[in-house]
């Protein structure tokens, strides 16, 4: 591998079994395997696991959300009915919680929200706010926009709902790992460009942003865990059904975006072994040059997916110290 590889992790990353997205299905039940092979998550003590469901609308189907809060916080918020009485939705409107609308990785094309759990929990204990993490809808079988419109009908939903879900609609975070960031980038452009709810940040985690691949970075081929293939194949799966010729939208991809400004505030991380560092670098300097207030992380010595493949080294314990005190900061949690 060419570059500096952290001491801790030379060791991790030799042991892992390099992704291949090329076939779907089987790096699906790769995933599975490996997830089997793991400890069983255990919800932290001071949080309520539970779910949400967005009722279907026209071709859209229903959108299922792992949800996680704090104890003190949960009573039957995430799912109270809109004819709760009043003094009940004004005391959930009292406690100015936020919420944190969460988007998984996995490429576009693998991954779920019961599969992903461990961060959208330490985002519900760091900021005490309610954390929806979305069951979106899977490429090649679902390719763009169908992650985009189930996000976004999550996102909708919460915004309409504040006061019955006991959340400030001023204090909605999008956030997302990996081609999960680069939905929860896609919203808030959305966001802005069709009225939708004001959102106070984007929490952008080693993002996938750029389809065209043409960046130095992206040049990367023996990156661990993620690399040029699997970057195309992503791509190639995510947008099968865009007509030949047609530009991609930025929905699809927000580098694509032609104008930043009026976005929320930003905080992006990136490693310096993945091929997505430099769009990711890119994007955040937009941002600022937008006029956005934007935080970027560079951590030296990783790649792609280890801070959730290895959270106890040094590094990959502050790269999600300081995403959680982002998190923290961006919703005024003090």
């Amino acid at each position: 591998m060419n570059g500096y590889l952290d001491p801790e992790l030379t060791e991790l990353a030799r042991s892992l079994v390099p992704t291949d997205i090329g076939d779907p299905v089987a790096a699906r039940e790769r995933l599975a395997r490996a997830r089997a092979a793991r400890p069983e998550f255990v919800t932290p003590p001071g949080l309520v696991r539970g779910s949400l469901t967005v009722p279907a609308n026209g071709s859209r189907p229903a959108v299922r959300c792992l949800t996680f809060q704090p104890v003190a916080q949960a009573g039957a918020r995430p799912n109270a009915p809109a004819g709760a009485p009043a003094d009940a939705r004004a005391d959930a409107r009292a406690d100015g919680r936020g919420a944190i609308v969460y988007l998984h990785g996995g490429g576009f094309v693998m991954g779920d929200a019961d599969g992903d759990p461990v961060l959208p929990a330490r985002l519900a204990e760091a900021t005490g706010a309610l954390v929806l993490s979305v069951d979106y809808r899977l490429a090649p079988e679902h390719p763009y926009p169908a992650a985009v419109n189930d996000g976004w009908a999550v996102l909708r939903h919460v915004a309409e709902r504040a006061a019955d879900l006991g959340v400030d609609p001023a204090r909605v975070v999008v956030a997302g790992a990996s081609a999960g960031a680069c939905l929860a980038a896609a919203l808030a452009v959305k966001a802005r460009d069709e009225d939708g709810p004001r959102l106070a940040a984007q929490l952008l985690d080693i993002p996938v942003l750029d389809d065209r691949a043409i960046t130095p970075s992206s040049r990367l081929t023996d990156s661990p865990m993620w690399n040029r293939a699997n970057l195309l194949d992503s791509w190639r799966h995510y947008l099968r059904d865009l007509p030949p010729g047609q530009a991609v939208p930025p929905y699809a991809a927000p580098a694509r975006a032609a104008d930043l400004s009026g976005l929320p505030p930003a905080y992006v991380s990136v490693c310096s072994l993945d091929p997505l560092r430099d769009e990711g670098i890119a994007y955040a300097q937009r941002l600022t040059d937008a006029g956005v207030p934007t935080e970027l992380r560079l951590y030296p010595g990783t790649f792609h997916g280890a801070v959730s493949t290895f959270p106890d080294t040094s590094v990959t314990r502050r790269a999600r110290a300081d995403l959680l005190a982002a998190a923290r900061r961006l919703l005024s949690v003090t």
